[in-house]
């Protein structure tokens, strides 16, 4: 750590379910504008960082922000998940989402159209817990259901902040679409 600065940790609790990418992307950038920022005193550099928890798994897991990450100059965070491997927190990747699929689907072909179903009402802002209620899942192997769509809810909202000139959640949805045909 450097000497000349003090790092300032801030731990949120934040619940985020609006039906709108436009409602979800306003309400996550506000919430980063209420931010404390960084500032100097007594010759040192105070840096702010914070952890937003978001999500409360069935088996108690989190999956929390973190913010800054300095990937997209100060409005990034990046996903993650308390105890991912069982032992470790992780940031889940996009090759991640991608391996588990691939074990879905090897696993439950039949079953497989649903879980893609159920990625479609995530990405059309449906809230996860509602879908699990709708749908029932079996698949043994890989992430259970409610992380796989708990995480794909965040990774959808980066990529909305992240890309919101572009299309957004759609560049993931996409990928998602062509490796679950192979």
């Amino acid at each position: 750590m450097d000497k000349d600065r003090v790092y300032e940790d801030f731990i949120i609790d934040f619940e985020l379910t609006l039906n709108s990418r436009i409602e979800l992307r306003k309400a996550i950038v506000n919430a980063f504008l209420n931010e404390k920022g960084g500032y100097w005193k007594d010759n040192k550099k105070h840096v702010t960082r914070y952890k937003y928890y978001v999500e409360t798994l069935t088996d108690s897991r989190r999956i929390y922000l973190l913010r800054p990450t300095f990937l997209n100059k100060g409005i990034d965070f990046q996903v993650w998940v308390e105890k991912f491997d069982k032992e470790n927190d992780k940031r889940p990747s996009h090759k991640d989402i991608f391996a588990d699929l691939k074990l879905k689907k090897e696993e439950n072909s039949k079953e497989f159209n649903n879980l893609i179903d159920a990625i479609e009402k995530v990405w059309n802002c449906e809230e996860p817990d509602n879908i699990l209620k709708e749908t029932k899942f079996s698949y043994n192997k890989g992430l259970s259901v409610e992380l796989l769509l708990k995480i794909l809810k965040w990774l959808f909202i980066e990529q909305d902040i992240t890309y919101w000139n572009y299309d957004g959640r759609t560049m993931l949805r996409d990928a998602i679409l062509k490796t679950s045909k192979n």
